[in-house]
């Protein structure tokens, strides 16, 4: 059994529950919980252009706990459509409703329609890091190699 941790999560729209899911893991193995669009009417996003799109939803996170926001894998493959921001971050002091940056970058307009699934959070602990700044660090076999050193 995997370890649960408990978000408080805060319905702002009366859409939810009702019209709109609340979010869930689609599958028993899903590492994120899939949020859906909070829409009344569709949301048309030209090709090229941006939207911010509302969940209906704000969370508030334990201390040492990030909402990790990712792109829904078949909009990018079948649409070309993706987060503006490419990972979205929930912090564990922010409380407001979350909102998803969508980015077409496909060829054609893509309709968001209500309740559709649009994104997928995935809540993951946060280590502060105590930098110690150093003369030199050890070696490894890859060593200062960087994008394609290690093959395509």
């Amino acid at each position: 059994m995997l370890p649960e941790i408990e978000i408080k999560a805060k319905k702002i729209s009366p859409l939810l529950g009702e019209k709109i899911k609340l979010p869930f893991y689609a599958t028993q193995g899903s590492a994120a919980m899939d949020l859906c669009a909070c829409l009344e009417t569709p949301v048309q996003i030209k090709s090229g252009k941006r939207a911010k799109i509302p969940t209906g939803l704000a969370f508030q996170l334990p201390e040492r706990v990030v909402g990790l926001i990712f792109s829904r894998s078949g909009h990018g493959w079948k649409h070309g459509v993706t987060l503006a921001n490419s990972v979205g971050v929930l912090d564990s002091d922010y409380i407001g409703e979350i909102q998803i940056l969508l980015q077409n970058n496909g060829e054609e307009e893509f309709t968001v329609k209500p309740g559709e699934r649009i994104a997928q959070i995935a809540f993951v602990p946060v280590f502060v890091a105590q930098l110690n700044y150093v003369q030199e660090l050890e070696n490894t076999a890859r060593g200062e190699g960087g994008f394609g050193s290690t093959g395509s």
